[in-house]
């Protein structure tokens, strides 16, 4: 069995609460009241309980799940976090890549555009 913690405005929560609604509604419909109709019961309704489809997990998913037990576990979620928005985190690098592709950019359009306007 695996828990997994969303947000509950997320996409992912609302398809979930739909889901269990469907569940929920389907269960007493498919339970007829009318006497002389036969309800299931016994072996063969535990049985089709048991051997319906569960829902698959992704690599991708199963990876993402098992990255924040450990972080949770090892106790380093707030070092990451530091860490990321630190000199050293991807996000900076990449903030300051583009930077400097930017200024690049400038200075060659500004040698193009002043040997365009003799």
């Amino acid at each position: 069995r695996v828990t997994k913690e969303v947000d509950s405005t997320s996409k992912e929560a609302k398809s979930f609460l739909k889901q269990q609604e469907k569940w929920q509604s389907a269960a007493p419909a498919s339970l007829p009241t009318v006497s002389g109709v036969k309800r299931p019961s016994g072996i063969s309704s535990l049985l089709g309980k048991i051997g319906s489809k569960k829902q698959k997990m992704s690599t991708l998913e199963k990876s993402k799940l098992d990255w924040e037990n450990f972080k949770e576990e090892e106790g380093i979620v707030e070092e990451l976090a530091i860490h990321n928005r630190g000199k050293d985190g991807y996000i900076e690098r990449k903030a300051f890549l583009e930077r400097v592709d930017h200024r690049q950019f400038e200075i060659e359009r500004d040698i193009r555009l002043s040997r365009m306007k003799p």
